[in-house]
């Protein structure tokens, strides 16, 4: 596979948002949104996901967090689609579970070209510190509308609210990493009956 990296920068009224994306790098992380928890959050996507991230954002935090946190959703989403190309060789479909403590999530990808989002998650409270949880629904639309993939979301159990969130990102990260591993027996095929995706 060539090198599968990107940078997006996306600018609107609300936000100027920076990804960088490199499918194919050691899990190295930065990240400067102005909101700490969603940088903790893209931290274990990196990890997880053996995935470079870089994400610079400047939004208007003075009013609240959801403008940057969508934005970089989709700029993400963006920058995922654009590294990944056309997709020959990939494995496509990505899974895995992944448990904190009392904490279990599943998260099962795929890159069909097809914007879509199951997500069941219930939080037990409605912020993690100052962060407002139902924010994490919008990154995910917003990643999903722009990267053109197929995304569920379960949270199986767990009490921590935090506990939760960090299962769903890192099993995110791990299931990326899976769909968007190199398939040694594709060489260079679409992996699709279809011939495209």
């Amino acid at each position: 596979m060539s090198k599968r990296r990107a940078t997006i920068t996306r600018e609107t009224l609300e936000t100027r948002i920076e990804a960088t994306v490199d499918l194919d790098g050691s899990g190295v992380g930065r990240f400067e949104s102005g909101v700490p928890f969603l940088d903790h959050m893209l931290d274990q996507v990196a990890r997880h996901g053996l995935i470079d991230l870089q994400v610079l954002a400047r939004g208007d935090l003075h009013i609240d967090a959801h403008h940057t946190v969508e934005d970089i959703g989709i700029t993400l989403g963006q920058a995922f689609a654009g590294a990944v190309g056309d997709k020959k060789g990939i494995r496509r479909y990505g899974h895995a579970y992944v448990p904190l403590d009392e904490a279990l999530s599943r998260v099962v990808i795929d890159f069909s070209g097809r914007p879509g989002l199951e997500y069941q998650v219930d939080y037990p409270r409605a912020r993690i510190g100052e962060f407002d949880v139902d924010l994490l629904l919008e990154f995910f639309q917003g990643f999903v509308n722009h990267a053109q993939v197929t995304l569920h979301i379960d949270n199986l159990r767990g009490r921590n609210a935090h506990h939760i969130a960090e299962t769903v990102f890192k099993a995110f990260g791990r299931a990326l990493r899976m769909a968007l591993e190199a398939d040694p027996r594709m060489q260079g095929m679409t992996p699709s009956t279809k011939g495209s995706l």
